[in-house]
C-alpha cells in the first residue's frame, strides 16, 4: 500500500505511452550522428591517403593532409555529426542516444569494405558485434544523470580526490604513451595511438557535459559564463580535443579503418563510463546486479576486442583451422559436460554420506 503523499507504484504497461516527440527529436538527430561520424572515417582515411601520396603520411609525423580538402570535408562531416550528437542529448535521455553511437561502427566497417576495399573477415564482424553488445549492456544499465543546477556544482564535483586522482593517472598515462611507448610501438601496436584517443576522450567529454550544462543553464536565464569554471573547462575541452584528433589521425593512416572505429569506441565508451562513474558516483545510486550487469558488459568488451585484434591481419586460408579448432573446442567442452552431469550425482550423494 502507498503511503500517504507517495503515489503508487506504476507497471511497465501503465508507464508506457510511446515516444514523445522530443525523444523521436532524439532518435532521428542520434541516428544521422551516427551516420555522419562513421562516413567520416572512411572520407578522412581517402583524405590521408591522398595527402600521403604527394607529402609526409600523418602516421610517421607529418601534416600534409592538413592541405587536402578531402580531409577537411570528413572532419566537417565529423563535427556536424558530433554537433547532432550532442543536439540529441537536448531532447532524449542518454540511455537512448548513447547506444545507438554504436551504429557508426558497423557504418564505417561496412563503407571500409565497400570503398576502401580493406576485407573484413567474418571473425572481425563477429568483434564488432562482440563490441557492440558489451558496450550497449553498459550504457544501458548506466545510471541517470543527477540534477546539476550551477557550472560551479560540476567544478566541485571534478575537485573531489577521487576524481582527481582518475585525471592524474590519466595525464600520466597519456604522457608515457606519447613520449615512450608512440616512438617505438605505434606504427604496430594500435592500442597505443587508441589508448591516447580515448583516455583524453574520457576528460573531454566530463568537460563537455559542463559545457552543456552551463550553455544549457544560461540559455534557461541564468548566466554561466561569468563562471572562470565555464573557461577552465573550453580550455580542457580545446585541448583535449586537438589532441584527440591528431592522433586518430596517425591511427586511421597507419591501421585498418574497420579495426580503428570498433576499438577506439569501445574504449572511449568504457572510459568515459569509469570517469563519469567516479566524477558522479553513478554506483552509489545502483543496484548490485546493475554493477554486476555492467561489469558483464566490459568482459563482453574485451573479448571483442581481442578478436578484432588478433584476427584483423587473418588471411582466407587459416579459417578451416580456425573452425578445425574451435570445433575441437567445443567437443572437449561437450564431452567434459556429460562427464560432469554423469558423475555429478554420485559425487553428491557421496558427500551427503
Amino acid at each position: 500500500m502507498a503511503t500517504e503523499g507517495q503515489s503508487p507504484p506504476m507497471s511497465w504497461r501503465d508507464s508506457y505511452r510511446g515516444m514523445s516527440s522530443d525523444n523521436i527529436k532524439g532518435l532521428i538527430l542520434a541516428l544521422s550522428s551516427s551516420l555522419f561520424i562513421g562516413a567520416s572515417f572512411i572520407v578522412k582515411k581517402k583524405g590521408l591517403k591522398k595527402a600521403g601520396a604527394s607529402g609526409i603520411r600523418a602516421g610517421v609525423g607529418g601534416y600534409s593532409y592538413l592541405y587536402e580538402p578531402l580531409w577537411w570535408v570528413g572532419m566537417i562531416t565529423m563535427i556536424v555529426g558530433e554537433i547532432a550528437n550532442f543536439a540529441a542529448y537536448a531532447f532524449a535521455p542518454a540511455i537512448l542516444v548513447t547506444p545507438l553511437g554504436a551504429l557508426s561502427i558497423i557504418i564505417s566497417a561496412v563503407l571500409a569494405h565497400i570503398i576502401l576495399r580493406e576485407r573484413l573477415h567474418i571473425f572481425g564482424i563477429l568483434g564488432c558485434a562482440l563490441c557492440v553488445v558489451g558496450s550497449t549492456t553498459i550504457v544501458l544499465h548506466a545510471p541517470q544523470e543527477r540534477g546539476i543546477e550551477s557550472v560551479t556544482e560540476v567544478w566541485d564535483l571534478a575537485m573531489e580526490p577521487g576524481f582527481l586522482l582518475y585525471a592524474a593517472l590519466v595525464i600520466t598515462a597519456v604522457f608515457i604513451l606519447i613520449f615512450h611507448f608512440i616512438p617505438q610501438y605505434g606504427q604496430t601496436h594500435i592500442m597505443v595511438y587508441i589508448g591516447v584517443c580515448s583516455l583524453v576522450g574520457s576528460l573531454s567529454v566530463m568537460s563537455v557535459k559542463a559545457l552543456g550544462i552551463a550553455l544549457k543553464l544560461t540559455l534557461s536565464g541564468m548566466n554561466q559564463l561569468v563562471y572562470p569554471q565555464t573557461w577552465v573547462f573550453t580550455l580542457v575541452v580545446i585541448t583535449c580535443v586537438l589532441t584527440q584528433m591528431n592522433y586518430l589521425n596517425k591511427a586511421l593512416d597507419t591501421f585498418n579503418t574497420a579495426v580503428v572505429s570498433p576499438i577506439y569506441y569501445v574504449m572511449f565508451t568504457s572510459l568515459t563510463i569509469l570517469a563519469s562513474v567516479i566524477m558522479f558516483k553513478d554506483w552509489d545510486r545502483q543496484s548490485p546486479t546493475q554493477v554486476i550487469t555492467e561489469m558483464c558488459g566490459f568482459v563482453t568488451i574485451l573479448g571483442g576486442t581481442f578478436l578484432l585484434h588478433r584476427t584483423k591481419d587473418m588471411v582466407d586460408g587459416m579459417f578451416p583451422f580456425i573452425i578445425f579448432i574451435i570445433d575441437r573446442l567445443l567437443s572437449i567442452l561437450t564431452r567434459n559436460l556429460w562427464l560432469g552431469v554423469w558423475y555429478l550425482p554420485a559425487w553428491f550423494l557421496d558427500s551427503e554420506k
